[in-house]
């Protein structure tokens, strides 16, 4: 079960992973992105849809 991560050093509070996720992801008091849930990837989503709409790559799925 893959699980989504992100790396606050390099999240620059873009908005666009919880505008695009917001089952996903949400915004903390920073409006940098905190990861929802326990985390898991939905089973219908590609890794590359959920890492490659941070411009700054701070979203991981491992």
């Amino acid at each position: 079960m893959a699980k989504i991560s992100i790396d606050h050093d390099y999240c620059q509070a873009h908005g666009r992973c919880y505008a695009r996720f917001p089952a996903l992801f949400d915004a903390d008091e920073e409006g940098k992105a905190v990861v929802t849930g326990d985390g898991t990837l939905p089973e219908a989503t590609e890794e590359s849809e959920i890492t490659g709409v941070c411009p700054e790559a701070a979203i991981t799925v491992s």
